[in-house]
């Protein structure tokens, strides 16, 4: 059952705008291939990227944090070269530019913002420094509407030109931009899509949002959504098709989550060396409630990696404490990307 202090959560953001596993990875495999041909001066060269397969495996057992059970860590292909998981954690500042009630991002002013990000990022290296920490900002490119606008689809994409704002806002501390979409009535594949010329930029990836995925027609922010693998591998499959397409490192996907039907059908889910796909864990409430949201559908629900959502008020509201770096360094796994809101 749902805490109603999650489901406040679900409620409340709608208050804001009118509201494969293609194979495993072989134990005995040394080495991961990626051929290019680069013609120079008339003559085709070969060149052979590969990352160290041991050192890799060794990084994937070390966030599993001595995992018993079997299910960590994930059993997978092998990333492209160039990947940014397991060996960087991603601390990501979450909101969107219109409104001060989403997330860090847009509730204070950019240079306040910039600054307490780094902070963070800081702080994470200081308890973890066996992983490098990087910044990222996720901005909220499609959110989801209680109005059914123009198209009827309850939801809103923004406009360009506040991407083009966090891009030139991540430039300097060289962050990550992931942009995040709420589908409402429309659907994943479509959405994804029209986002397309930004995912090609090197440094941008995909957050994608279930809770906001109404696919009976309620109104967004009645009652919490629902992907199904198929969705998720809609997102993947256009993930990976761009990273062929223009010769990219493995994406980044975060898929949020904080409840059973959020994802159904998780075993299916695809694992591809082009996308990397976290399972965040969403909602704020109390240190056992999180731990325990954490457990049933993050740790017993195996995808490949994992994420943790902290929220500066939420979770420390009600006598509640937010977790700190120390914290959610001794979970099972250990979470590689964290965000705040």
């Amino acid at each position: 059952m749902r805490n109603s202090a999650i489901t406040l959560l679900s409620l409340s953001i709608m208050t804001v705008f009118s509201s494969c596993n293609q194979g495993k990875a072989a134990d005995e495999k040394k080495t991961v291939q990626q051929t290019v041909a680069v013609k120079k001066d008339s003559i085709k060269k070969n060149i052979v990227s590969t990352i160290d397969t041991l050192d890799y495996n060794k990084r994937m057992l070390a966030i599993s944090n001595n995992d018993t059970t079997g299910r960590w860590p994930v059993k997978t292909p092998y990333p492209l070269p160039g990947a940014l998981l397991p060996y960087n954690r991603i601390v990501a500042f979450y909101g969107n530019l219109y409104s001060k009630r989403m997330g860090i991002l847009g509730e204070i002013p950019r240079y306040q913002m910039i600054t307490q990000l780094q902070t963070e990022v800081a702080k994470w290296a200081a308890a973890d420094s066996t992983v490098k920490t990087i910044p990222a900002l996720h901005y909220i490119a499609v959110t989801a509407q209680g109005a059914p606008g123009k198209e009827n689809m309850h939801r809103m994409r923004m406009p360009f030109k506040q991407i083009d704002t966090v891009l030139s806002w991540a430039k300097p501390i060289n962050a990550l931009v992931f942009l995040d979409i709420q589908v409402g009535h429309s659907n994943v594949k479509t959405e994804v899509t029209q986002l397309e010329e930004y995912l090609a930029k090197p440094n941008v990836h995909l957050g994608i949002d279930p809770e906001f995925s109404l696919k009976n027609g309620e109104i967004p922010g009645s009652k919490i959504g629902t992907f199904t693998a198929d969705d998720i591998n809609d997102a993947i499959d256009i993930l990976a098709n761009v990273v062929k397409k223009n010769k990219l490192t493995p994406k980044v996907l975060i898929v949020h989550r904080f409840t059973q039907g959020m994802v159904t059908n998780y075993k299916k889910i695809k694992t591809v060396p082009e996308v990397q796909v976290v399972m965040d864990m969403d909602g704020f409430g109390s240190k056992v409630l999180k731990r325990s949201t954490y457990l049933s559908y993050i740790y017993r629900e195996p995808v490949q990696f994992t994420g943790f959502k902290l929220f500066y008020k939420n979770d420390n509201w009600n006598n509640w404490k937010m977790y700190t770096p120390e914290e959610l360094l001794k979970f099972t796994p250990k979470p590689l990307y964290i965000q705040y809101q």
